[in-house]
């Protein structure tokens, strides 16, 4: 019976995770070219289709499902041997505050990534906004923050930034996105009656942002729905209730990019980031910093 290739176990569950080959190669630093020729390898090996291809990237076949949870246990306990076999394990405590729009589509599944390849780490994990992460990490009430700014105008959008790129002396960059006008799939707005807008509390700087924008390009609109958190606002957008901006990773059933006919103001990027350690940081919460900018990125 043919055995299980590692490498391209990893390059699986990086295209599924990012929904395309495209999106996937960053993730593993490859090329397109090197990840289908991976993926082609990898169905070849296991004699049975593992995606559906479709022009707006792939999902996984009842067979790639199946083989997905398996790839996940295999990759993390890979990582973990090699950790032991360098008495690189991670043993501990740790806080993390996380923004609410980080990749809300998949936060579940990276917990539970971080979980099997460190079981001896105890997360506690609050998602709030990025301010109130800020506010918190400066309390001390966090031992790593996580949070989310809007760049300006010409940085670059696309795609995650390198996974070891060092720290600066403001924070620590993990991957950009693009922001997007999103609602309803086959929602229609009438240019002829204010845009329905669905956002955070007006605590939120994305919140501020976008009301911003829109007055700058003299769009009229009515706040139609506050929701208290991204999950809420997912909701209301795949109901139909109106239109929102968020990052590109917020993009779920039901919900899809606005076509450019709408005539929405552009939009920047955004960058998550992990805050700046403190002065006299822990041994261990630098390593559970460095591990956390591998596996989210």
């Amino acid at each position: 019976m043919p055995v299980l290739d590692s490498e391209q176990l990893n390059t699986f569950v990086a295209v599924i995770d990012a929904g395309s080959l495209t999106a996937a190669a960053p993730r593993v630093f490859l090329s397109q070219s090197a990840v289908s020729e991976q993926m082609r390898k990898l169905e070849a090996r296991v004699g049975v289709p593992l995606l559906t291809r479709s022009k707006v990237g792939v999902t996984a076949t009842a067979a790639g499902d199946r083989l997905a949870v398996y790839a996940r246990q295999i990759v993390a306990l890979s990582d973990r041997a090699m950790r032991d076999l360098h008495d690189d394990a991670l043993e501990g405590e740790l806080r993390l505050g996380v923004t609410d729009y980080f990749r809300p589509g998949d936060l579940a599944t990276l917990l539970s990534r971080l979980n099997v390849a460190y079981p001896q780490l105890r997360l506690h994990v609050t998602v709030l906004k990025s301010g109130a992460i800020e506010a918190g990490y400066a309390a001390g009430d966090f031992d790593v923050g996580l949070t989310m700014r809007i760049l300006p105008p010409k940085a670059a959008a696309s795609v995650p930034l390198p996974r070891k790129q060092k720290a600066t002396k403001t924070s620590q960059s993990l991957r950009r996105e693009r922001l997007v006008w999103m609602g309803a799939s086959g929602l229609v707005h009438h240019r002829d009656q204010p845009l329905r807008l669905l956002v955070l509390p007006d605590t939120c700087s994305l919140h501020q942002f976008t009301i911003k924008r829109l007055r700058a390009a003299k769009v009229p609109f009515t706040v139609a729905h506050v929701a208290s958190g991204v999950a809420g606002l997912q909701s209301a957008l795949a109901a139909g209730l109106g239109v929102a901006c968020l990052n590109e990773s917020a993009l779920c059933e039901g919900v899809a990019a606005l076509a450019s006919g709408h005539k929405l103001p552009a939009l920047p990027a955004v960058e998550f980031q992990l805050l700046e350690p403190r002065h006299g940081e822990s041994g261990f919460v630098t390593r559970a910093r460095d591990m956390l900018a591998e596996q989210m990125a």
